[in-house]
């Protein structure tokens, strides 16, 4: 049985967790990225990347490699942008619309809140009623908390119990 963490990473925080997650699982971790990098940092980063959520734009990616036919279980990382999920995720699930058949999981991180809207998003736009897992983490690379560690180990036992 083989485990995928798809992510979209920009501060940071989303690729900390994927590789905690794939270190435990021992699963493949695919990094999405936009062609066009969104800003950083500053006042643009937030304008721009709320915007294109709120709006829901698909940007084109750079090239991936993924083959859904691989894995039997999907894990999808982002961070929550104006209570949604990351654009660059909403792309990928677009081109592997497919994935819906697998076993999904899913993480968030985020420093404003708006986690459970964005888990209800990415529910309703990939076309599943639930997920095997979920997880939230508020800016864990920045505010490493013991319980953090806690509710990773929580998400993965949660897996390997369902993969089996």
């Amino acid at each position: 049985m083989k485990t995928a963490i798809i992510y979209y990473s920009m501060s940071g925080n989303t690729k900390f967790i994927a590789g905690k997650i794939a270190e435990k699982l021992g699963a493949d971790m695919i990094r999405i990225e936009p062609v066009k990098a969104y800003p950083d940092r500053g006042a643009k980063k937030f304008i721009w990347g709320g915007k294109s959520a709120v709006m829901r734009e698909k940007p084109k990616l750079l090239p991936y490699e993924f083959n859904a036919g691989q894995y039997d279980t999907i894990i999808i990382g982002t961070p929550v942008w104006a209570s949604s999920f990351a654009p660059p995720i909403r792309t990928f699930i677009q081109e592997n619309k497919h994935i819906q058949k697998k076993k999904i999981a899913a993480f968030v991180c985020f420093s404003g809140g708006g986690a459970d809207k964005a888990m209800d998003k990415m529910k309703r736009y990939i076309g599943v009623d639930t997920f095997e897992a979920e997880l939230a983490l508020i800016d864990p690379k920045e505010k490493i908390k013991p319980e953090t560690d806690a509710k990773i180990e929580g998400f993965c036992s949660v897996l390997e119990h369902v993969q089996k």
